[in-house]
């Protein structure tokens, strides 16, 4: 499932209801007095917190939200009705800013709701301007405008397990053999710009596109890879045996310690992001296993258990090592809850 993470919203509230002139006129009566009756108010808008991380590929193509209009009053000293209030349903997680007044705020739990826009007052009727020395009022306001400004919705994805990795580690080779993700898989750096979601087993799995050293500073996807792994319970960090040769032409010129290297470049780049995230569960997989010998395989991953014991190792063209790996990686997940 391709994943919106970020998107720009520009809402209305609507605007009041225009204030009337209208005079009391019954049989009998020779001086009906001004009951001109006040417009409607317009609506508000709200954003309101669900559980569907999806949600946001909705407001992709809509080009203005609009709270209803308040009606205007009617004679009889009639109150025109209130406009409609307009909910936009955003995901849990979302970083909402308004662009014009700098305001900024968080969806942190399911239903929350937070008015981003008022709705105009409505206008007065001639009504509320009769006194004793104006009793035949002819004046009346209008409804005043709602508010109006552009937002930006940013999603800080809630998840079971994150694939992080540099690009090329095969991460979206794997959501799609452990889920239903479908994935988009290419030979080259960054094929993935957006997250990709699967279910796996009932959890959420989320495939977070790769970084680059200098990612914590903006480089490659920068920061936009790095707000998903603050809300992701267990990072599984992927280094690939390609990334063990100087030159992937010489086999001869394999060295564990380009491996371990970029695995320590990684998690430099999350500890100058946020420091918090070295704290988070890991597991690490060790991929395209079909580049080396079996016995460079083992000898890799038993360096890697020493800097984590929850280390594994796959070729994603081997169904059972990938079936190992996801029965181990459910058990993770489950004593992580």
């Amino acid at each position: 499932m391709y994943l919106v993470d970020e998107v720009k919203i520009n809402a209305c509230a609507g605007h009041g209801g225009n204030g009337v002139v209208h005079w009391r006129r019954e049989k009998f009566i020779d001086k009906g007095g001004p009951n001109g009756g006040d417009g409607g108010k317009g609506g508000d808008v709200y954003v309101r917190a669900v559980r569907d991380t999806l949600i946001l590929k909705r407001y992709t193509e809509k080009k203005l939200m609009r709270a209803g209009n308040g009606n205007a009053g009617e004679g009889n000293s009639k109150h025109g009705s209130d406009g409609i209030d307009l909910y936009i349903d955003l995901p849990v997680g979302c970083i909402v800013k308004n662009e014009t007044t700098g305001f900024e705020f968080e969806l942190e739990n399911e239903g929350d709701e937070v008015m981003i826009l008022r709705g105009g007052q409505g206008g007065l009727g001639n009504e509320h301007f009769k006194s004793s020395t104006n009793t035949t009022p002819t004046e009346a306001t209008g409804g005043r405008p709602g508010d109006e400004s552009f937002f930006t919705v940013t999603l800080q994805l809630f998840a079971d397990v994150g694939l992080i990795g540099m690009p090329n580690a095969g991460k979206s080779s794997l959501i799609n053999l452990l889920t239903n993700a479908n994935a988009k898989v290419g030979d080259y750096a960054f094929t993935t710009l957006d997250p990709n979601l699967g279910d796996f087993y009932g959890y959420i799995i989320a495939d977070i596109p790769g970084l680059i050293e200098g990612a914590s500073e903006g480089r490659g996807l920068g920061h936009k890879f790095l707000r998903h792994i603050k809300r992701t319970k267990i990072l599984v960090h992927l280094v690939s045996f390609e990334d063990g040769f100087a030159d992937i032409d010489d086999k001869k010129s394999f060295d564990i310690s380009r491996m371990q290297k970029v695995y320590e470049t990684i998690r430099g780049e999350l500890g100058k992001y946020d420091k918090e995230l070295l704290e988070k569960q890991e597991v690490v997989l060790l991929t395209k296993t079909d580049a080396v010998d079996v016995k460079i395989v083992k000898e890799a991953l038993k360096e890697f258990k020493k800097i984590n014991k929850k280390s594994f190792a796959v070729t994603m063209f081997d169904d059972e090592m990938v079936k190992d790996f996801a029965d181990a990686l459910v058990k993770i997940v489950k004593k992580s809850k």
